[in-house]
């Protein structure tokens, strides 16, 4: 992949059901347009996905997992892997503050679905961030560069065309208080760079950055000018989808 195209996915997290996600997305698809420059992925519940995958057009949304474990098939009851998911997502969410704070993933744990994401043909949207407490002792560009680091470390700079980073600060989660452009800007720089310092400069111009965290059609304009964010990981902001449908167009429409 290349960064000629923004990424918009929308993480409905545990909400919506089979017929109310499928309703949602034939109301969803009245509403967006599809565009060249602009490329839509949908992440709803894993009960969902297969349901979906029959419904959608793929010329307009792509489909996402929003999680599964990384071994390809074994006795592992309850769970769902990537080798299973193939075909019918194109990608998968690795690494969500709430899989890392509320079911304490591990970077380990990070890795090794990174890894059974790009084996399975499925791109890995890896998400990196900081909480409240971290920001405010200064440990940003520490926690990002670990984060990093282990969500990456088997990953060769063939493989890192296929990545996607999410930058998703902890504290800007669901509660309404985005981050600033500055803060936003500031923090992808680092990514970049520690890209680069891994991978080197051309790899590292290729891979998509995403920002998450309470986006909304109102300051998702402010964000998309930010030479270095390619588009966005959204929350509750894809659950209506009039203002789903209008950040959509306000990435089509960016200059960036």
């Amino acid at each position: 992949m290349t960064r000629d195209k923004k990424l918009i996915i929308g993480n409905w997290k545990m909400n919506l059901g089979v017929q109310e996600s499928s309703l949602y997305v034939h109301k969803l698809a009245e509403k967006v347009q599809i565009h060249r420059n602009v490329e839509v992925v949908l992440a709803p519940t894993m009960l969902t996905l297969q349901t979906l995958s029959l419904q959608v057009n793929f010329r307009q949304f792509k489909l996402a997992a929003q999680n599964f474990y990384w071994r390809d098939s074994g006795a592992f009851t309850g769970e769902v892997s990537a080798t299973q998911l193939r075909g019918i997502v194109q990608y998968g969410i690795i690494g969500h503050s709430e899989r890392r704070h509320v079911f304490h993933e591990t970077d380990k744990d990070t890795r090794a679905k990174v890894q059974a994401a790009i084996r399975n043909g499925i791109r890995p949207v890896l998400c990196i961030g900081e909480t409240a407490n971290e920001r405010a002792i200064g440990e940003t560009d520490d926690i990002l560069y670990d984060q990093l680091i282990g969500g990456l470390a088997n990953v060769t700079s063939e493989e890192l065309n296929e990545v996607v980073i999410a930058y998703e600060p902890v504290w800007a989660i669901g509660n309404g208080h985005s981050a600033s452009p500055l803060d936003v800007k500031t923090a992808v720089r680092a990514i970049r760079h520690n890209l680069k310092h891994l991978y080197g400069a051309k790899a590292s111009e290729a891979v998509q950055i995403l920002y998450g965290g309470s986006v909304t059609e109102h300051n998702a304009a402010d964000y998309l000018e930010l030479s270095d964010v390619d588009g966005f990981l959204l929350g509750g902001s894809s659950l209506d989808a009039k203002v789903f449908s209008e950040i959509v167009e306000k990435a089509h429409k960016s200059k960036n």
